[in-house]
């Protein structure tokens, strides 16, 4: 499979590169996505959330006052839940939210999303992500040949000005290929990814 490279400076076409088709020419199989998609964002939970129960709560080891006689309702201890000052009838405790995800079905799901990006033209290969100065007026004039207004910039490396220029921009993501996620490339509209950051990934997953 050959996609077409364009120029990052003037968006005019720059030669072809050829895919591999057992990254880029793959069925999407929706439910791994999906799977892939929630346990990455379970893992970035922390789950620290947490109350005192009856039992975490300090005092009340002695009976407040007599079982009868008094017309009151029995009580144990002043921890209880029903006490002000007691502990959380159901309380919360750290927990760990991350899924179990084989190496293979990240892998899988990761070709699956970038053979969906080929097929309905959202991925863009450029000769480089570099420009020349860091200026935000820049980019966007660069960004605006490819008429893109939701992008996401894959740089095999993130030069200085690159970002310093991307980082006012809402609109557009930027990273290097060390951190792409799934949900990164679902995210954007459009994919801009460089021809060498575009083969460490291809290197990657075969």
């Amino acid at each position: 499979m050959d996609l077409q490279i364009r120029s990052f400076a003037t968006g005019d076409a720059a030669g072809n590169v050829a895919l591999s088709d057992k990254v880029f020419d793959r069925a999407y199989n929706e439910p791994l996505v999906h799977q892939i998609v929630t346990a990455y964002f379970a893992a970035g939970r922390r789950g620290t959330k947490a109350s005192k129960s009856r039992a975490a709560v300090r005092g009340g080891g002695v009976k407040p006052f007599r079982q009868k006689g008094l017309g009151r309702a029995r009580a144990g201890t002043i921890r209880s839940p029903i006490w002000r000052g007691g502990g959380v009838t159901f309380a919360a405790s750290p927990r760990n939210y991350t899924q179990k995800v084989n190496r293979k079905m990240y892998r899988h799901a990761l070709c699956s999303i970038l053979s969906e990006l080929v097929r309905t033209e959202r991925l863009i290969v450029v000769d480089t992500c570099d420009i020349a100065e860091p200026k935000t007026k820049a980019l966007v004039s660069v960004l605006s040949k490819f008429a893109v207004k939701d992008v996401l910039l894959i740089a095999d490396d993130v030069t200085e000005n690159l970002y310093l220029a991307a980082r006012n921009l809402y609109w557009v993501g930027l990273v290097d290929v060390a951190t792409v996620d799934p949900a990164m490339l679902l995210a954007f509209e459009k994919i801009v990814i460089s021809k060498a950051a575009l083969t460490q990934i291809e290197d990657q997953l075969k």
